[in-house]
C-alpha cells in the first residue's frame, strides 16, 4: 500500500478554532483514508505567517494550510468578498450562504492561482472592544479604532465616523494600556486569548465581518494524488468544517462568560444603530465592484437575500 506524507500548517495556536480545524482535518483524513495518507501538522506560525503559509501551498511546498480571508486577497483578489461589511444578520445566515452556489464559485477563482478551496469555516463575527459606550453612529466618532492593514475594513469604519489606526497585532494590548488606540475589533475567541477584554469596558457584538478561515490545498500537490484519495480529502475537510463551527459556537458561550465575569459588558446593536451602520456601509459595497467580478458580488447579495427569505 502507497503511504501518501502530507502536509499541513496554519499560523494559530492549536488551542485556537483554527488549530482545532487542522487538527480534526488531519485526523479525520487518516482515518477516513484508512491509513493511506499520513498527515504532518504545523500550528503556531512553524512554517510562517499567514501569507508565506498560501504561497507555499499555492507552489506545491505545503499541502494545506488554515487560515482568515484577509491575507488570501493578494493571492486571490475575488476573496476580497470577504471584506463586505454588515453583509449578514447572524451566524445562520453566512453559513448558509458560505456553503451554497457561493461556495463553488469561489472555488474556482481559488483554482485559477493553483489553490483549492475544500471548505469554509468561521470564528464567528469580528467585535468592537472599546471603552466607550455605543448607543448611536454618533458616538463612533473620532474614537481611535484599531484595524488590520487593510483598504476596506478601514473604509468602513470611517464611513461610521471612527478613526482606524492600523497596528500589529501584539502592539495592542500596550497600545490600549497607554491610550494610543481607544478601541479594536476582532472575533471574541482573540479579545479573550490576549486578554484585551482587560483594557476594554464594552464588548459591543458590531458583527460587522465574518472572521472566515479557510481550509485550501495546493493543486500541485493534490492533483499527482490518486482520484479516490482526492475525494476522500473533500469528504474530510467537510467533516471538519462542522467541528471547527460547532467548537466556534461552543466556545463563544465559555468566553462570553469569562469577559462578564471580569466585568465587562457585553452588547448587542440596537436595531436603529445596527440600520445606520448598514446604510453607512454602502459606499464600501460600492467600491467592492471595482474589486471583484460584479457576477460574484451579484451572487452574494443574492444568496444573503434569498437565505434570509429561507429559501433554503
Amino acid at each position: 500500500m502507497d503511504v501518501y506524507n502530507l502536509y499541513i500548517a496554519c499560523d494559530s495556536q492549536e488551542d485556537t478554532v483554527t488549530g482545532i480545524f487542522m487538527n480534526e482535518f488531519a485526523r479525520i483524513l487518516e482515518e477516513d483514508s484508512k491509513g493511506r495518507i499520513k498527515m504532518n501538522t504545523y500550528p503556531n506560525s512553524q512554517l510562517g505567517s499567514d501569507s508565506e503559509l498560501i504561497e507555499a501551498v499555492q507552489n506545491g511546498n505545503i499541502s494545506f494550510c488554515v487560515g482568515t480571508s484577509a491575507p488570501q486577497v493578494s493571492f486571490v483578489p475575488q476573496a476580497a468578498i470577504f471584506d463586505a461589511p454588515m453583509a449578514f444578520k447572524n451566524l445562520k445566515i453566512a453559513r448558509k450562504v458560505l456553503d451554497g452556489p457561493l461556495y463553488d464559485k469561489l472555488k474556482s477563482y481559488y483554482k485559477e492561482k493553483d489553490l483549492r478551496l475544500l471548505a469554509i469555516a468561521d470564528q464567528g463575527f469580528r467585535l468592537m472592544s472599546s471603552n466607550k459606550n455605543i448607543n448611536s453612529i454618533k458616538d463612533f466618532k473620532g474614537i481611535k479604532i484599531r484595524t488590520m492593514e487593510n483598504k476596506n475594513h478601514i473604509a468602513f469604519w470611517k464611513a461610521i465616523g471612527a478613526n482606524p489606526t492600523p497596528m500589529a497585532w501584539p502592539e495592542v494590548y500596550i497600545g490600549l494600556e497607554q491610550g494610543f488606540i481607544d478601541a479594536q475589533e476582532n472575533p471574541l475567541e482573540l479579545i479573550v486569548a490576549s486578554k484585551i477584554y482587560e483594557k476594554q469596558k464594552y464588548i459591543i457584538n458590531t458583527n460587522h465581518i465574518l472572521h472566515s478561515l479557510m481550509l485550501i490545498g495546493s493543486e500541485k500537490v493534490l492533483n499527482d494524488l490518486p482520484e479516490d484519495l482526492q475525494k476522500t480529502i473533500d469528504e474530510s475537510a467537510q467533516k471538519a468544517k462542522q467541528i471547527a463551527r460547532a467548537k466556534t459556537d461552543l466556545r463563544y458561550e465559555g468566553r462570553l462568560k469569562i469577559i462578564k465575569d471580569y466585568g465587562c459588558i457585553n452588547k448587542d446593536l440596537s436595531p436603529q444603530l445596527y440600520k445606520d451602520m448598514k446604510e453607512a456601509s454602502k459606499s464600501i459595497w460600492l467600491d467592492m465592484e471595482n474589486q471583484v467580478d460584479k457576477d460574484l458580488i451579484n451572487l452574494f447579495k443574492s444568496e444573503i437575500e434569498r437565505s434570509e427569505k429561507n429559501e433554503y
